[in-house]
């Protein structure tokens, strides 16, 4: 057996676990609009939309931190996107971009939106794996 038949093997494996629908967006930086005295978000740009893994990092405790005046509690995920997912030419996934769960057979996942803080990239890797945090 040669080393691309096992990873397309090991590649349709890591798909069919992939039973979690996401959403890969960028946000411009939001505005303030005088006129309404409110803060109006800034565009998304969806870069990828599709079948995903989120998975807990088992050793994720949580880190309590400071955001906006309120204590938050940051926890990790790594979200697995099928290895052959490509995103808009010239694009790369930075740290701030945001992945959101859109679909799950948890329903406690649904809605929630994760904060990319990295990426793995390897051509003999069965996923394309970005590292997240919760930062709710």
């Amino acid at each position: 057996m040669n080393l691309d038949s096992v990873l397309a093997a090991g590649r349709a494996a890591a798909r069919a676990r992939m039973r979690d629908t996401v959403r890969l967006y960028s946000q411009a930086p939001d505005t303030f609009d005088r006129v309404t005295g409110t803060t109006v978000p800034g565009v998304q740009t969806t870069l990828y939309e599709g079948a995903g893994r989120v998975k807990p990092v088992a050793q994720a405790s949580g880190e309590e931190t400071q955001a906006a005046e309120r204590e938050v509690r940051l926890l990790e995920y790594e979200v697995s996107l099928p290895w052959e997912t490509s995103l808009p030419d010239g694009t790369r996934v930075v740290p701030g971009m945001r992945l959101e769960v859109t679909a799950s057979r948890d329903a406690r996942m649904a809605g929630l939106v994760l904060w990319v803080t990295g990426a793995q990239f390897s051509d003999q890797a069965t996923a394309w794996r970005l590292m997240t945090e919760d930062r709710s």
